[in-house]
């Protein structure tokens, strides 16, 4: 199996991983909350760890495979979720026990922003950064960004690329060298982000909040640095700026680096997939708002386009945020927006869910079933943008719609296993299986109330959103240990 080229890569990754304590020691420094001396122990944790783990193999020089990659993506997650909990349960304030620190360290990596602080206020101001950074470098991906910096990872890279990167289609490369493609999204990553700083700034944030929420936002992460949320500055700019950055950040990174490596945008327009993503956007936002002002939720029409059309982005991209409770809103409104979430964004983006490439290839599939029937002897290809995908594509994205829905099915029972409603039980193994964050019932303020079982279950339920099933399930078969 080779356990010990595994071993060097992940040790070395939980040691590089010691820097990302760093900016947190200096937010701590400029604003003087007391905090920079729990950021330095974290630190010196990851730093130490990681060294034990890396040094006993650190002339290991085997190639790995593609099963490596998979080993290697799920320990690192798992290895820098337990250790980046570290700051939570250093914390006097909120006293936050081991399990509730890792809930919100894996909901933080995992862009889920489920969270089991109840007064954000109230947290240090270092301590609200690292939550929000937490985010942005899950957003892309540690792996990834591991692969565009870290020569070590040369050898092998692409088996990591193809473990962590969401979608059906992992083995498109931007440009001929898998370093280079990683190095790629991350360039065009951190320019939208910057954009979105200062667009936030624009808006009416502060330097802090903006880039805090720049972080959630293009992570599609939905962590705040406010209890309320983006309802907190209450202004139509904030949210349409947060309303454009996450319809960007849902669409397909490789999509962002073609327009702009052809000074274009028609690669936009020519993405079946964005068509139909901008469709479902557009169709939700509308029925939400209609529905909001019918049933009488808000006064006025535009309320409920400026409250409905922000919720159905946020839903859809799964980043989470909020501007109105909707959890408390009447109808069936509060189940759509969570369902929606299941679809997500395009495939190749920081979004959650199942992706609107599969739904577009489970749709076409089905219909194409149907018209079987009718005419069992006829030829009814699918296809995408005039391109028929392969049966293996259509194999895998059927086979990862059954895992889903199965996986989704499981945690629910065992979560009203644990005592909770129905409601709590479904809709929080939904925001967390699709990483969209909030929810209903009981965790639709926050997840504080829930019992730590229960947690558990839903920590599993965001790695397996954020790793897309296959990742993780792939380890618990027997074939995979085998050599």
């Amino acid at each position: 199996m080779g356990f010990s080229a595994v071993q060097r890569i992940v040790g070395f990754l939980i040691a590089g991983s010691s820097l990302m304590m760093l900016p947190p020691v200096l937010v701590s420094m400029f604003y003087q909350d007391g905090t920079a001396t729990l950021f330095l122990v974290s630190a010196a944790l990851l730093l130490l760890t990681g060294l034990l783990i890396y040094f006993p193999v650190r002339n290991e020089r085997r190639d790995l495979r593609l099963r490596h990659g998979f080993l290697i993506v799920v320990s690192s997650w798992l290895a820098l979720v337990l250790v980046g909990a570290v700051p939570f349960v250093l914390l006097s304030s909120p006293n936050l026990t081991y399990i509730d620190a890792v809930f919100e360290s894996m909901s933080g990596l995992t862009t889920t922003g489920a969270t089991i602080v109840t007064d954000i206020d109230a947290l240090p101001r270092a301590v609200l950064y690292y939550r929000q950074q937490l985010q942005w470098l899950g957003g892309m991906g540690i792996i990834v960004l591991a692969v565009a910096i870290l020569p070590m990872l040369r050898v092998g890279g692409m088996q990591l690329y193809r473990a962590e990167t969401p979608g059906p289609m992992k083995d498109a490369k931007l440009t001929p060298r898998i370093t280079e493609t990683a190095k790629a999204l991350w360039l065009i990553y951190v320019g939208i982000t910057v954009t979105c700083i200062f667009a936030y700034w624009l808006a009416g944030m502060k330097m802090f909040d903006a880039v805090g929420h720049a972080f959630s936002t293009v992570a599609i992460g939905g962590f705040s640095t406010h209890n309320d949320s983006l309802a907190f500055w209450n202004n139509p700019t904030v949210e349409v700026v947060a309303s454009i950055f996450m319809a960007i950040a849902g669409i397909n990174f490789a999509l962002h680096f073609t327009a702009w490596r052809r000074a274009s945008a028609q690669p936009y327009f020519m993405d079946p997939e964005l068509k139909v993503y901008a469709s479902l956007l557009f169709a939700f936002a509308i029925l939400v708002s209609f529905a909001l002002y019918f049933t009488g939720t808000y006064d006025s029409l535009v309320s409920s386009f400026r409250y409905g059309t922000f919720q159905v982005i946020s839903a859809m991209t799964t980043t989470g945020f909020t501007t109105a409770p909707f959890h408390n809103w009447t109808g069936f409104l509060p189940v759509l927006l969570i369902c929606i979430a299941f679809i997500g964004g395009c495939a190749g983006s920081t979004a959650g869910g199942m992706k609107v490439i599969r739904v577009i290839l489970l749709y076409r599939q089905s219909i194409r079933e149907i018209r079987l029937l009718i005419h069992p002897h006829a030829i009814f290809p699918v296809k995408i943008g005039g391109q028929r995908p392969s049966d293996t594509v259509i194999s895998a994205v059927w086979g990862f719609f059954f895992l889903y829905i199965a996986n989704f099915a499981v945690m629910t029972i065992l979560l009203t296993a644990t005592g909770l409603d129905a409601e709590t039980a479904y809709s929080a193994v939904g925001a967390c299986i699709t990483n969209l964050g909030p929810a209903l019932g009981d965790a639709g303020p926050n997840y504080a109330g829930l019992n730590n079982t229960a947690k558990v279950i839903l920590c599993v339920a965001m790695l397996l959103g954020r790793l897309e099933i296959y990742t993780l399930l792939g380890l618990l078969t027997p074939a995979f240990w085998r050599d």
